[in-house]
């Protein structure tokens, strides 16, 4: 249990580099991902990033870092986890 605080405590950072590369610090979970959309949890909330062939280069749940690559045109957030696994997070994926 404590090493899961721990782990909400991680630092977010987001860097874009010309909307192909996408690298992203603070992750805690991928709920899902495909070719246009990938879900993330961060300790700031559920992160949406849609485009065209993406794809993920790097993950490593234990220091939080994805790293993805692909032709990125959106990142959206919501507040927090509070609709994790929800009906709407279902029924948008």
């Amino acid at each position: 249990m404590a090493e899961e605080k721990k782990a909400a405590k991680l630092p977010h950072n987001l860097i874009l580099e010309n909307r192909k590369n996408l690298h992203l610090s603070g992750v805690e979970d991928v709920e899902s991902f495909d070719e246009q959309t990938v879900i993330a949890y961060t300790g700031l909330g559920q992160l949406v990033i849609r485009g065209k062939e993406l794809h993920i280069s790097k993950l490593n749940l234990e220091s939080g870092e994805l790293r993805l690559e692909g032709e990125i045109s959106a990142l959206a957030y919501t507040d927090s986890h509070a609709g994790k696994g929800g009906f709407l997070a279902k029924m948008f994926r």
